[in-house]
């Protein structure tokens, strides 16, 4: 279902409608990398804004219209310290699929659906998180160590 709308009209509608979701969502306004194909099939790489975010999906704002459907590679990059850091994971990318396109002046707003929900990919990070601990590579951590302390 497609229709011409304003964001902030969208995002009330959203919110006043019946939740039937399986995770929440969290509202936020982040950068991220949109990669897929258009509909005469030419790969393209666009700047997009992630508006909200759940374990199973999320909504962007984007110029380019996507097909329902559409096949996405959604990259969230990481700010330049954590690059320069070299901490672990400088950016995230997730697999998805267009479940919802709504057509506004400007822009669209597309809903995506995860290939797998979030927490599996935080579940398969830990575990190999531990087995590289486990190999002996030292693990990462905010927390100062007690020769720091």
């Amino acid at each position: 279902m497609a229709y011409r709308t304003t964001l902030g009209s969208v995002l009330s509608q959203h919110r006043s409608a019946a939740e039937r979701r399986q995770w929440p969502r969290l509202p936020l306004a982040i950068p991220v990398f949109v990669r897929s194909r258009d509909d005469k099939g030419k790969e393209f790489l666009e700047f997009a804004t992630a508006l909200n975010i759940s374990a199973c999906g999320v909504l962007i704002a984007v110029r380019r219209s996507l097909p329902p459907s559409a096949r996405i590679l959604l990259e969230i990059p990481s700010a330049p310290l954590a690059a320069t850091a070299k901490l672990p994971r400088a950016s995230r990318t997730l697999r998805a699929r267009a479940v919802r396109v709504t057509h506004a002046e400007g822009y669209h707003l597309v809903g995506l659906k995860f290939s797998r929900p979030l927490l599996e990919e935080t579940h398969r990070s830990d575990s190999a998180r531990r087995k590289a601990t486990s190999a002996g590579v030292k693990k990462f951590s905010l927390s100062p160590s007690p020769a720091q302390a």
